[in-house]
């Protein structure tokens, strides 16, 4: 089976005019990935107990247990709170964002920034936490 880019499926999207065609066409390319398994997949390559995992992302090992059993889904700042508490590259970040159908981080809003910033330097969530307090922007938790 040939390979498609995202920008080879973003063509063949704006000149077909059936939808359903393209999508029985394109099935095998799409990302059928859950954020759970996703964020399994993450924490499994990590040397940290789950307990140790919801403290560095400041939430609760109940709420954090219903995340990775799929009973919750976590927001778009939950799920930043993890990236950070695993201590994800700024790449898995984003890719986990993206295919979880939330925004990636945008370094031109203020507060996007100081949390990509933080990401990319490896900084604790509470300081990433302080700084947007201190710069008066919403907090991740």
């Amino acid at each position: 089976m040939d390979s498609k880019s995202t920008d080879d499926l973003k063509q063949e999207l704006m000149s077909d005019s059936d939808i359903d065609s393209y999508i029985k066409e394109n099935e095998s390319y799409f990302v059928d990935r859950s954020v759970t398994e996703m964020l399994t997949g993450f924490y499994e390559r990590r040397n940290m107990t789950k307990s140790q995992l919801a403290q560095r992302s400041c939430m609760s090992e109940i709420y954090l247990h219903q995340i990775f059993s799929g009973r919750r889904k976590p927001s778009r700042d939950k799920i930043l709170c993890l990236c950070i508490g695993m201590d994800l590259s700024i790449e898995d970040t984003q890719r986990l964002l993206k295919e979880a159908s939330f925004a990636q981080l945008y370094p031109r809003i203020r507060r996007e920034a100081i949390i990509y910033h933080g990401i990319v330097h490896h900084t604790p969530l509470n300081e990433i936490n302080d700084k947007l307090f201190e710069a008066d922007e919403k907090a991740l938790f």
